[in-house]
């Protein structure tokens, strides 16, 4: 009896350990090879894809893919509407990973004309829909080591940010995308602005219309916002503070008369990846 337990103690065992060993087989198989090199077409994308420990194997990126901050020293390629075909195939990847609604049916042809394996995602603004983005992109990159870790210390984050939520008042927030006074739009509704505005506690002043019109004066003070959003760069762009109350309209909002004027980086703002929370958290703090 004794030597019969044995027996049936080292069969299954030896069945145990020859699952592993296929399950381990499969794992390598499917695992993407160390020498594998990607470009990826969009910011967000890219801070997943190195947040999934991939960073090495990107060798080109969009402009707007600055972080982590070693991603600025990778090749750029264009902006994210705006990609050189040329300039991606010139670094010879294996792999090019996008947003689907950025990629022209033309462009995209393109490169799988070329022998190169595009993926491309939907990308939906809201909390769920980063976390659902991180957990795509690791399944298509066949990185799946990292997702849980990466999708946790989201979710802490901005449960973290509701903390820094406190103004029962929900402020007006008009965010104006700006490249100079030539260059001036109103941002309305269903922007990733909007999103981001409303999960910080704020209202966008805008409803009137959705996605962005020129800025006029009458939108402004006819909005009244409490608060005005623009990108670092864009204040910048209009000689700042004093600039952007010399534009018509403004000094006679709540926001021009009280100077309540906010910044952000604009990849910070936008981007919906895995940094939402810090986001949401900087904006609810610069518009109490």
């Amino acid at each position: 009896m004794k030597y019969r337990l044995i027996i049936l103690f080292c069969t299954a065992a030896a069945a145990a350990l020859s699952a592993c060993n296929v399950g381990a087989e499969k794992k390598n198989k499917d695992q993407l090879p160390d020498s594998i090199k990607i470009v990826s077409l969009n910011g967000t994308i890219s801070e997943i894809v190195a947040g999934l420990g991939l960073e090495k194997n990107i060798v080109g990126t969009d402009i707007t893919s600055n972080y982590p901050e070693r991603l600025k020293s990778k090749p750029k390629i264009g902006h994210n509407r705006r990609i050189n075909a040329e300039g991606v195939l010139s670094l010879q990847p294996n792999i090019v990973v996008g947003i689907a609604k950025e990629v022209s049916p033309q462009l995209a042809a393109q490169f799988r004309s070329s022998g190169i394996r595009l993926i491309l995602f939907n990308q939906e603004f809201t909390p769920k829909g980063t976390k659902d983005l991180i957990r795509a992109v690791g399944d298509s990159l066949h990185h799946t080591l990292k997702v849980d870790s990466l999708t946790k210390v989201f979710e802490t984050e901005l449960a973290e940010a509701q903390k820094h939520i406190s103004n029962p008042k929900k402020p007006k927030v008009l965010f104006i995308y700006a490249r100079g006074t030539g260059t001036m739009m109103v941002g309305g509704t269903g922007t990733p602005v909007e999103k981001v505005i409303e999960l910080a506690g704020g209202t966008n002043a805008i409803t009137e219309f959705a996605e962005y019109k020129p800025l006029t004066s009458e939108s402004l003070v006819k909005a009244n916002p409490d608060v005005i959003l623009l990108f670092d760069d864009g204040l910048e762009s209009l000689g700042g503070a004093n600039g952007l109350l010399g534009v018509q309209g403004v000094s006679q909002t709540n926001a021009g008369k009280n100077k309540r004027f906010v910044t952000m980086k604009g990849e910070l703002l936008t981007s919906f990846g895995p940094r939402l929370g810090q986001a949401v958290t900087e904006l609810a703090e610069k518009i109490k």
